[in-house]
């Protein structure tokens, strides 16, 4: 009995819904029509009427003095930076020149001033000058002569002997070879000069390069003789 009446109940719930159906899809969209209607004819385009876009004025926010004073702003503030630039840049440069710069101890040896009457004539005395040694020879006359009479445009590096003496007596040289940088001995050799006994290089007694290897005569530095007794090499 109670199942009999579930299922006729179901069945009228059922045909309630079916007849009812058509008419709430016709209301729906008589109000969907007459949503899309209502909204197309109350909407009003700003721009509608009007040739172009406006823009707004913003003259309130023109600066009444002209554009100069701003431009010298500007100009006064580029100038400032490029010059704090500068500095700094300066600045930088020169805290790399003073790092890079020759310590006091290099300084001093920079340069060395040598007695010239304790070496005898027809003598060498070696020294040593920013870490290289030197040689002064006190030549006698006949090695003056001798030096000067060779004929230097044929050897392997052509070089009068007037060219590397500012005194001919006093010859002021490098001692390195320059093949492989070996200290030359003084007072041997074919040609009475130096012999440099690593690989067989000759020197003459002016120190220029007459037979083995070294390619260059030996190297004269820089030096002066501020009085008749001293010499300066540096």
């Amino acid at each position: 009995m109670t199942a009999a009446l579930t299922t006729s109940a179901g069945a009228l719930v059922r045909r309630c819904a079916r007849q009812q159906l058509p008419a709430v899809r016709a209301a729906a969209a008589t109000a969907i029509q007459q949503r899309s209607g209502s909204s197309t004819a109350t909407f009003d385009s700003p721009f509608k009427g009007s040739g172009a876009t406006k823009v707004p004025s913003f003259s309130k926010y023109k600066s009444s003095s002209g554009e100069t004073p701003n431009k010298m702003v500007q100009y006064f503030m580029a100038g400032t930076l490029g010059a704090i630039s500068a500095m700094g840049a300066k600045a930088t440069v020169q805290d790399f020149l003073v790092n890079m710069s020759a310590s006091a101890d290099v300084l001093a040896q920079a340069k060395v001033e040598i007695d010239l009457n304790s070496i005898p004539e027809g003598k060498n005395v070696i020294i040593k000058w920013r870490g290289k040694p030197v040689f002064i020879r006190h030549r006698t006359q006949d090695e003056i002569q001798e030096a000067e009479n060779t004929k230097w445009e044929s050897l392997r590096d052509p070089q009068p002997d007037s060219d590397r003496v500012q005194k001919p007596e006093w010859l002021i040289m490098l001692g390195v070879c320059t093949h492989l940088g070996c200290v030359p001995i003084g007072e041997a050799g074919d040609f009475g000069g130096w012999f440099c006994p690593c690989h067989g290089s000759h020197y003459d007694i002016s120190g220029r390069a007459r037979k083995g290897p070294a390619p260059l005569n030996l190297e004269v530095p820089e030096y002066s003789f501020p009085t008749e007794e001293t010499v300066i090499i540096g």
